[in-house]
Formats: C-alpha cells, sequence, structure tokens
C-alpha cells in the first residue's frame, strides 16, 4: 500500500474558499476511488493560500476485482432441438468472455435462462488515476472561478502546478493541454520562491517546512495563536479573543511571523466597536486590552514572511492603521453632530426590498407591531419600545455603519446614548437584530426581545405575501433563520401572547382580507415547522411525539415545550401504551364516520352503565385539566387524563359505537367527541408510535 498527494500549486486563493475547497475535494476523491473500486486508509487534508492538496494513506496498487453473474439468452434461444449450443449462446459466451461449455443454466422468476460469469479484473490505480485526478481538480467548487491566459480551464485562482505521486511514482496527466503534473511544487512566495521537489506523500510535510511553508492548517493556525499572544505580551496585554479572525489569518499566510504597534492615544475615544472593526475589518490586526479588559491604543499584525528590521515593518502597519482611525474619527464625529431623528427621513432613500418599499416604511410598520406586541406582553415597557422601534433603523444611514455594515445597531446603541435616550432604548436598537447567527445570544431584555420579534415578524409576513418564500434550494432571505430567532426568544422570554394573532396582526400592511389570510396561514405553518426542527433537535423529544404536539397548536410557544416535556415523561409510563391505542381508537371510529353530532352526549339516552361510566369520568375530569392548562401545567393535565384509561377499556370492550339506531349512534359518537377534545388540548395521539 501506497500514498496518495495531490498539490494544486496556485495564485493566492481568498482565505474563505480554502477549507469549504479543500472538504469538497477530498469528498470527491473518496466518492471517485470508491467508485472506482480502489480501496484505501485515512484522508487528510492541508493547504495555505497558494496550494491545496489532499493526502490519501494505504491506497491498493490495482482496482478489486470484481465478479458477476450474468443472465443471458432464454435456454430455449440457447440450445437448439438438438440440444447445442446456438449463435445467440456463443455470442452471449464472447460477451463475458468465457468458453460456452461453462455456460449454465439457471431457474429464474422468468424461466430458465443462459447464465455466465462475468470477471472484471481491473487495471491499476496509477492507470485509473490519470483519468479520475483531473476530473476531481476541476470538480473543486469555488464561489467564483477565473480563466487565465489562453487556456479552457477554470479554477479559483490561475494553477501554475500540479503535485501528482503515488508513493514515489508521478501520476501523469495534463491540465488544459499546459499544465503538466509532476513531482514538483514552490516553496514559500518570498523566503523560498525556488522549486521544491516532493519524493512521496509521507515526506510533503517535512520537505515544504523545509522551505518555509507550514502546510498543515491546524499546526499553522497553532502559530498564528501563539505568536499572537507573544507580540501583545511584549506590548503589556493581551489579544482580544476572536477565534474567526485567527482562522482568516490563517488562510493568509504560508508561515505566519507576529509583531506589534501602536497607534495615537487620542483615537481612544471612538468607541470599542469602531475600533476592533476597523482593525479586522481592513487590516486583518487584533486588537489588545490591558489587564482590566480596556483596549490599549495597540495591535498586532501578522505577516507572510521575516524580516531582518520588524520595527520597520511595525512602522508600516502603523503608518496604514493611522489612515484608517483618521477616517473612522471623522466619520463618527459627523454622526455625532445629527441627530438620530433626522436619519429617520433619510430611510426614504433605503430600500429594503423592492415589493416590500423602503427602510422607513418598514420602520414605520415595526413601530406599529411594537406596539401591538407592547400591549399584549408587556405595557410597562411601550413608551421604551416604541422610541427603539422609531430609531432602530436609523443607524444605516450612519457613516459609520456606511463604512461598516455589520456595525448596524451596535452603533444605533451608541449614538442612541450618546444623545441622552433611556439604557433600555439603546440596548434595544442592537438587541433587535438578535440572534444574528445560528445559536448566536438572544436579546437579553424584554424591550429588545419585543422589537426582535416585531422586526422578524415584519420581515417574513412581508415576504409571504409578495411570493418571496423559501425553497429548498435557497433561502435568500435567510427567514428560516428569522423564523427560528422569533420562536427561540419567545421561548428565552416566556412571551405566552398568540403566535396566530401576532402573525395576522404583522400581515395587515401587506394584504386584503383574502390574500392576507392565506398569507398568515403559510406564516402560521411555516413557523410550525421551525418549532418541530427546534424540537427535534433538542434531542430530547421522540419524532413522533413532536409530530403530536406540533399538529395540535403552536400557538403560545413556551406551552409547546411543556406539552412535549410532559407528553415524554408520560410516555415512558407502563399505561401511556394503552391509553394512547384507547385514544387512537376513538380517533379512528370518529374519522370513519359519515357525519358527527354537533352536540354534546345527552345522558339520557345512555343504554349501557359503560356509556354513563365514561360520561360521569370526563365531567369529573374536564375541570380540573381545564384548570391545569389554564395554570401552564400540562404535566399534571396528562396525569388526570390518564385516568380516564380504564372507563375507556371498559366503554369499548361493553358498548357497540355504530348502533343501528341513530340516536344512539350519534350520542356514542358526540361521547367519543368530547374524549377526543380533552386528549385533543395536549397532543394529537393518533401520531404516537404505539
Amino acid at each position: 500500500m501506497q500514498s496518495l498527494l495531490l498539490e494544486i500549486g496556485t495564485e493566492e486563493i481568498p482565505a474563505g474558499y480554502i477549507e469549504p475547497a479543500l472538504t469538497a475535494l477530498a469528498a470527491d476523491l473518496v466518492r471517485k476511488l470508491g467508485h472506482a473500486r480502489i480501496e484505501h486508509g485515512a484522508v487528510t487534508t492541508c493547504g495555505t493560500p497558494r496550494r491545496l492538496a489532499v493526502i490519501i494513506a494505504d491506497v491498493a496498487p490495482r482496482q478489486r476485482s470484481l465478479t458477476e453473474t450474468v443472465t443471458g439468452p432464454p435456454e430455449r434461444v440457447a440450445l437448439d432441438d438438438q440440444g447445442n449450443w446456438t449463435m445467440a449462446a456463443r455470442k452471449f459466451a464472447e460477451k463475458v468472455g468465457m468458453p460456452v461449455e461453462r455456460l449454465t443454466v439457471a431457474d429464474t422468476p422468468k424461466g430458465r435462462y443462459l447464465c455466465g460469469r462475468l470477471v472484471d479484473k481491473g487495471t491499476t490505480t496509477a492507470s485509473v488515476l490519470r483519468q479520475l485526478l483531473p476530473d476531481a481538480i476541476f470538480n473543486t467548487p469555488f464561489p467564483k472561478t477565473m480563466r487565465w491566459s489562453d487556456l479552457s480551464i477554470a479554477f479559483a485562482r490561475p494553477i501554475q502546478s500540479v503535485v501528482a505521486l503515488l508513493g514515489q511514482r508521478v501520476i501523469g496527466f495534463t491540465l488544459g493541454g499546459a499544465i503538466k503534473c509532476g513531482r514538483h511544487t514552490r516553496g514559500h512566495l518570498f523566503m523560498h520562491p525556488k522549486r521544491v521537489k516532493i519524493n512521496d506523500a509521507t515526506s510533503y510535510h517535512e520537505t515544504l517546512r523545509g522551505a518555509s511553508v507550514i502546510v498543515d492548517i491546524a499546526e499553522r493556525r497553532h502559530m498564528v495563536q501563539v505568536r499572537i499572544d507573544q507580540a501583545a505580551a511584549e506590548l503589556g496585554g493581551t489579544i482580544v479573543a476572536d477565534e474567526a479572525l485567527v482562522d482568516t489569518v490563517t488562510h493568509l499566510v504560508e508561515a505566519p511571523f507576529a509583531t506589534g504597534g501602536r497607534f495615537d492615544d487620542v483615537f481612544l475615544e471612538l468607541p470599542r466597536e469602531i475600533l476592533i472593526t476597523s482593525m479586522r475589518e481592513h487590516q486583518k490586526y487584533f486588537a489588545v486590552t490591558d489587564a482590566d479588559g480596556r483596549l490599549m491604543p495597540c495591535f498586532v499584525a501578522v505577516n507572510n514572511t521575516a524580516t531582518k528590521d520588524m520595527a520597520l515593518v511595525a512602522r508600516g502597519h502603523e503608518r496604514v492603521l493611522r489612515a484608517r482611525l483618521s477616517d473612522a474619527r471623522f466619520f463618527y464625529r459627523s454622526d455625532l453632530q445629527q441627530p438620530m431623528e433626522n436619519w429617520n427621513e433619510k430611510l426614504k432613500g433605503v430600500l429594503f426590498q423592492a415589493k416590500l418599499g423602503t427602510m422607513h416604511a418598514k420602520s414605520q410598520r415595526i413601530e406599529e407591531m411594537a406596539g401591538w406586541l407592547a400591549d399584549v406582553a408587556g405595557p410597562e415597557f411601550k413608551t421604551d419600545l416604541l422610541q427603539a422601534a422609531r430609531l432602530c433603523k436609523a443607524d444605516l444611514v450612519s457613516q459609520v455603519v456606511y463604512e461598516f455594515p455589520n456595525l448596524q445597531g451596535i452603533m444605533g446603541r451608541v449614538y442612541a446614548a450618546a444623545a441622552g435616550a433611556p439604557e433600555a432604548v439603546a440596548a434595544a436598537i442592537e438587541e433587535h437584530y438578535r440572534p444574528t447567527y445560528s445559536g448566536g445570544p438572544l436579546p437579553q431584555h424584554r424591550t429588545g426581545a419585543l422589537l426582535a420579534v416585531a422586526d422578524k415578524l415584519d420581515t417574513i409576513c412581508g415576504c409571504f405575501s409578495v411570493g418571496l418564500t423559501p425553497t429548498g434550494a435557497s433561502d435568500p432571505y435567510a427567514l428560516r433563520r428569522l423564523g427560528i430567532g422569533i420562536v427561540q426568544i419567545m421561548l428565552a422570554q416566556q412571551l405566552t401572547f398568540s403566535l396566530r394573532a401576532a402573525i395576522e396582526q404583522a400581515m395587515q400592511p401587506f394584504a386584503g382580507d383574502t390574500t392576507g389570510t392565506a398569507a398568515a396561514e403559510a406564516v402560521y405553518g411555516f413557523l410550525q415547522q421551525r418549532i418541530a426542527h427546534l424540537l427535534a433537535e433538542q434531542g430530547h423529544y421522540d419524532k413522533d411525539l413532536v409530530a403530536a404536539v406540533v399538529t395540535v397548536s403552536v400557538d403560545h410557544i413556551p406551552n409547546v415545550w411543556q406539552r412535549a416535556a410532559a407528553l415524554q415523561a408520560l410516555k415512558g409510563a407502563p399505561d401511556f401504551e394503552p391509553l394512547a391505542v384507547a385514544f387512537k381508537r376513538a380517533v379512528n371510529i370518529l374519522r370513519k364516520a359519515e357525519s358527527l353530532p354537533d352536540r354534546s352526549p345527552a345522558p339520557t339516552l345512555f343504554t349501557e352503565s359503560a356509556e354513563q361510566a365514561l360520561y360521569d369520568a370526563c365531567g369529573q375530569v374536564k375541570g380540573q385539566v381545564e384548570a391545569h392548562l389554564a395554570a401552564g401545567r400540562p404535566d399534571d393535565a396528562l396525569r388526570i387524563i390518564a385516568t380516564l384509561r380504564e372507563p375507556v377499556d371498559r366503554f369499548f370492550d361493553e358498548v357497540m359505537v355504530m348502533d343501528e339506531d341513530p340516536r344512539l349512534r350519534d350520542n356514542r359518537l358526540a361521547l367519543l367527541q368530547a374524549i377526543a377534545d380533552l386528549f385533543g388540548r395536549i397532543a394529537d395521539f393518533s401520531k404516537i408510535a404505539t
């Protein structure tokens, strides 16, 4: 067994392209080797901005042989009347590559047919790889690709070399008729620009290390972290943790060399977020804090090469950063001279969505929706909530947010606080965007939570009203994330207002009664799916239980989780399965009935004692169940409902529901309907596997 090495040497690839491309390339190679019946061992990836590499250990020297039984012509066609092989049989023997005398006749569902064994001994792995590797290279996905020179091929960046080795043997092929595969790659662009000879996969890492290239991504990332920590310590501080920036920098260099620098204290007047973002976004610099967590007038930069005079390098970084921070300071000071209320008028020139109008119109809808939410979920927060709603989008036209779009909301908080707005208002302006990513932090305050729900509901309802709904392939407006955010916020804040009523309120500005009702139902179903997804994702609840709970209602979000927990607990009880079976039986009878009575059961029509017993038991528990549900105790409600098992079982044992007498039949169906309605307050038991 030998190791396979494939390295694609290129001009510098964007940092965000590298790891997704390596993952896809490795997966494609594994898939192709599997289809080609070539066995192999572990797969590892490595790379730098100028190379993508995959190493596959223990690759078999040739394809695994394949033997299969092939069915030929029917026996009556393969043999003539004298029992001799016909021309059809001889042609089949040639096809399978064996003497006609070795063919057999087998019984099949269609009759007796001629059979032969087709053996494919396979070919060498090297031969297969010559065809397989070029396909894998050009199958590598990138957000954007480019062409170069007069070649007909495309890649993320121009390909400059390809190394493909099986053991020490070069797998010879040519890309685009011009790029020949070999065993030579390139070292570090500045510190070792010469060609580097690779003997085999096992020596790949060390050979490139000798050429000043750290090709292992995890190792290079560790080096970045260690060296920026050291540089920060030399400045007297510590790095502001930023895992995403560490990842980015790792993919910008082939060997990391950190240096610290300083900027003028005057820039510390800028809010912390502006300073960090300015350093991070434009320059990929790390911010530094002192022992008390305060930002220092310092930064750490990671270079791709070592120099004799690192102080000179630091001064270059300082000069560039000074210009960036001067711009940011000018933008910030200019913004402070403008009242936030004035910015709302400028929102009339900012398009939210072509079919849904401007951000100014959206702000007005959010304010109206926020007022409704305050009335049903927190009247004491209404004043602050309405003020936050009026200002929540204003910072979109500020100069700082124009320069740094990811500071939207954050700068709104800063400017609101600077203008003397209450703390709850300023915090809500920032929090209403949360969660900004899957698993991100939620709003911590009720004002921010209600504003976030208002904003997200407005976006979802607006998009649904004009047909901009998510599909299996795309969700350009991130409506799924917004929907999950609404559910998570309502659950975290224990917001118990009616979800359906909130949807109907948010839908009013967009459509008339008919289309609005249909769109509102679609939004409700959409959020119902998100709730089912969240419940299943938590792993605490069985899938059938999730379906049973969600199908009944998701109108009160915290109650959904309460019912799911109660039902999951009851499901483990020994009496649960008979209870569920009894309920399913009742539901099945009701579903098969041609019509259901629109009335309560009449005790005067009972002819069996089991009817009266079930009626009495239902009457005794109904009030208790409703009280427990109203108090948010579905577990106690389920416990009470479970006491109906015995009278329900007796009813089915002793009573013929579908009696020939229509009065008796309808009365018994009405009794079953009352029982089903009681169970249905918790979940649709018919969806629970028993």
